[in-house]
């Protein structure tokens, strides 16, 4: 089966299950699945149904669509997104990015957990991503570029919203709380960077380094989605003295910062209309 007929059959099983059309997807990264609970769901399907779907195997990811409504509109939510550590292909990685645009979907949230290498943020802190620096990954869309999916050579000079960014920042502003903005740097995984690492990323011009999203932004700039991006800084790695890092710590930060961000996403998910 040829990447259209994939991506036609799982877009096609999932309008089979639900019948409204949504505009806006999003993605909930480490330990954010808490989002959800401000939404009205209408149709939960296991990633493990919908064919030609990988399948989430890392703790803090789900594993399950969600389709409903948040403040009035219709949405698509990725519990649980893919990684190009698990094993997966770059083209798997963003196979979910495919179908929703087949699917219809024209706005896209995503969020993560990252690690800062600005000395200035602090753990817990909800960083926009500005912009991304992707040497370290594989690009998605190497390969034969398929037309009906997008461009050969799709421009990147924009790749998140400047008008959602702004929303963002507007929003945060009405409900007192901080936001950073900065560069995210994506790297491959599964290991957290070395001291030297963090360093580097931070000469290189980025503020906090995570291993995922960036795929799936090329992949949607492709598609001609408008995307919003933020990251809950969960550690701190560029300092010595608190290098040590696991994954509970990372879920643990990730949970203590979701009720603010879900606060913000539910916010812009309500703003989306003027703001496309």
């Amino acid at each position: 089966m040829d990447l259209l007929s994939k991506i036609q059959a799982a877009a096609s099983y999932i309008q089979s299950r639900f019948l409204k059309q949504p505009t806006i997807g999003v993605i909930l990264g480490s330990g954010l699945g808490g989002f959800t609970d401000e939404m009205h769901i209408e149709c939960e399907i296991n990633y493990s149904d919908i064919p030609n779907f990988p399948v989430s195997t890392v703790e803090g990811h789900s594993g399950k669509m969600l389709l409903g409504t948040m403040a009035g509109k219709c949405i698509v939510v990725l519990s649980g997104r893919f990684h190009y550590y698990e094993g997966y292909s770059p083209e798997e990685v963003v196979f979910p990015i495919r179908v929703m645009q087949r699917m219809g979907i024209h706005q896209l949230l995503i969020s993560n957990a990252a690690g800062g290498t600005n000395t200035s943020f602090k753990v817990g802190d909800l960083m926009v991503i500005k912009d991304h620096i992707s040497f370290a990954i594989v690009n998605p869309l190497i390969g034969k570029n398929i037309n009906e999916l997008g461009i050969r050579f799709p421009d990147m000079s924009e790749p998140y919203s400047k008008k959602l960014i702004a929303t963002a920042h507007h929003i945060a502003k009405q409900h007192a709380f901080e936001l950073k903005e900065g560069v995210y740097f994506g790297v491959t995984g599964p290991t957290f960077e070395t001291r030297a690492e963090y360093k580097l990323i931070n000469q290189l011009g980025a503020d906090a380094v995570g291993m995922s999203t960036v795929q799936e932004v090329i992949v949607a700039v492709h598609a001609g989605m408008q995307v919003f991006a933020i990251s809950v800084i969960t550690d701190i790695g560029v300092r010595e003295e608190e290098n040590i890092i696991s994954h509970k710590d990372v879920l643990d930060a990730a949970n203590a910062s979701a009720p603010k961000l879900t606060s913000l996403l539910k916010s812009m998910i309500e703003s989306l209309e003027s703001a496309s």
